[in-house]
């Protein structure tokens, strides 16, 4: 502004009536003023103060700080603020002065043979299993998550701790920060992403629409916006959803089924994402794997998911809520128990072939896969209160209720096939030896002060 200051007061001098304006001899501009007041009476008045506004226009232009439109090319998307990997705002205090050195070493696999991956929503339920499992075959990660307040933060911090001690970092950002990912790359060669990170939930739709579009859709594109401008170009498998199938009737749920009904905002989100991946996988030559997950659970798992809640009000003896569809339809899950999924997600990152881009240019026709991760065996919501009465030693308190409209739909069904040929995929857990599995780590994460290991 100090700048600015020489400018604006001989602008004040210029007072709105033509031909009344009286610049100081000494003033540099007062030779160039005299000449122009010279030629006033050839001149139309419009053409001659049009002169004069063009000739301050260029002496302010000419006379502004070079830096001003420098750094505001330089601004980030977020908030239009500078953002760099030191901001307490983007990656949270805990990174410290040398987190290069450790996303470097976190990332370096145990052979040349192996991967070096980044995984998104890493402290979440999927995320934080997933590391685990590619950490201990000797994968190198480096995990990514905003550590978000959609359900309790203190499970996702548990998790992290669990990374933390099988050596995995994670950086605490967002995945729509572009300034953030960039560096992440620049630092990290990564030959694989995992993205696990989104807004979940069907029925929080209702509640925040935009923090679904922000996360599975903004989020989305600014990840494949740095994948495709990454050299190499590392390939991506990323979580879709069952929701997609939304109001189909045919069962069970096959990839090639209508996936253009969705019956919430979350499942048009997911949607959304995979015409998005088609278009960066047909425009820019990157590898593209989606699957579609089934009604996970498991330990460490969500806290808004039917079958954590429904152990949590039993426990404390408050009734649940079990929906039924329309004419006392039976509503039934195709459960698939985390490692299981798990299974699945190594098995796409495994069979995932190179992008065929450089830079942000194809160079060839590149993988692009679609895969239901599921159980093949649906299972009512009554059958799922029973198992859960049995393994708890306590009756529910029970109150049956319509399914409100509010994007749930009456059932789920996968028919995998496809991932069974394609990836071998096998689901071995069914939903009772999952749920004993469940309870026995939520007794005990819930019960003590000392958590469970997994």
């Amino acid at each position: 502004m100090t700048q600015l200051k020489p400018i604006l007061s001989h602008l004040d001098a210029i007072p709105s009536t033509p031909g009344k304006c009286k610049l100081d001899k000494t003033s540099p501009y007062h030779s160039t003023f005299h000449r122009l007041r010279l030629h006033s009476a050839l001149l139309p008045r419009r053409t001659l103060w049009s002169f004069i506004f063009l000739f301050l226009i260029l002496l302010f232009l000419f006379l502004s700080p070079p830096s001003a439109t420098s750094s505001a090319s330089n601004a980030s998307v977020n908030g239009g603020k500078r953002r760099s990997l030191h901001t307490a705002a983007v990656v949270g205090p805990s990174l410290g002065p040398n987190w290069e050195n450790r996303a470097w070493a976190s990332a370096r696999p145990a052979s040349k043979s192996g991967l070096s991956v980044l995984v998104t929503g890493a402290v979440g339920f999927v995320g934080a299993h997933v590391s685990l499992a590619l950490k201990k075959r000797g994968d190198g990660i480096v995990g990514l998550d905003n550590f978000n307040s959609y359900y309790e933060t203190g499970l996702k911090k548990a998790r992290n701790s669990l990374l933390e001690k099988s050596g995995i970092f994670v950086v605490e950002g967002d995945i729509n920060d572009a300034a953030l990912l960039r560096k992440l790359f620049e630092t990290v060669k990564f030959t694989h992403v995992m993205h696990l990170a989104a807004q979940a939930g069907v029925r929080y739709a209702m509640k925040n629409p935009m923090s679904y579009i922000h996360s599975n859709v903004d989020g989305f594109v600014n990840l494949l916006e740095i994948c495709k401008a990454a050299n190499p170009q590392p390939a991506v498998v990323w979580a879709s959803s069952s929701s997609v199938y939304g109001l189909n009737s045919k069962v069970p749920f096959s990839e090639k089924d209508r996936t253009d009904q969705p019956a919430s905002l979350y499942a048009a989100t997911k949607k959304a994402g995979e015409e998005i991946a088609h278009t960066y996988n047909h425009i820019y030559g990157l590898s593209l794997t989606g699957l579609r997950f089934f009604t996970v659970y498991g330990p460490w798992g969500r806290p808004d998911m039917a079958y954590y809640f429904f152990t949590k009000d039993i426990l404390r003896g408050k009734e649940i809520k079990i929906y039924e569809g329309v004419d006392h339809g039976t509503v039934a899950r195709d459960f698939t128990y985390i490692d299981d999924v798990v299974k699945g997600c190594l098995a796409a990152l495994d069979t995932a072939k190179k992008s065929t881009g450089s830079g942000g240019k194809k160079r060839g026709a590149a993988q692009f896969r679609i895969y239901n991760l599921g159980n093949t065996t649906p299972v009512p919501i009554g059958r799922l209160v029973s198992i859960l009465e049995k393994l708890l030693r306590v009756k529910a308190k029970k109150k049956v209720i319509q399914m409100p409209r509010n994007g749930d739909v009456p059932f789920t069904h996968a028919n995998i096939s496809l991932a069974h040929k394609e990836l071998g995929y096998k689901p071995t857990t069914d939903l009772e030896a999952g749920l004993k599995k469940f309870v026995k780590w939520y007794v005990g994460y819930y019960g003590s002060k000392k958590k469970s290991a997994w």
